[in-house]
């Protein structure tokens, strides 16, 4: 979740504001800049964009889905 958290506080340095919520494993971006994820923009979920998994195994670290998806998606709804 580190990386997460490192992510998040990134974006805010440039000015973005992210939120996300999770539905056990997936972790989806809610709105950026208080701007709403339509869902014509979901990825890999059916109730929002999902940018990172939580991990299921002992060992396993969260890795984000596509990077270039999410930062396209960032730079849509900034």
């Amino acid at each position: 979740m580190d990386k997460l958290k490192i992510f998040i506080e990134r974006m805010k340095k440039l000015g973005i504001t992210i939120t996300m919520y999770s539905n056990y494993p997936w972790i989806y971006i809610d709105t950026i800049n208080g701007n709403k994820i339509k869902s014509d923009d979901y990825f890999h979920g059916n109730h929002g964009f999902t940018i990172a998994f939580h991990p299921i195994r002992p060992g396993q670290v969260l890795e984000f889905t596509d990077i270039t998806r999410i930062f396209q998606l960032i730079r849509k709804y900034r």
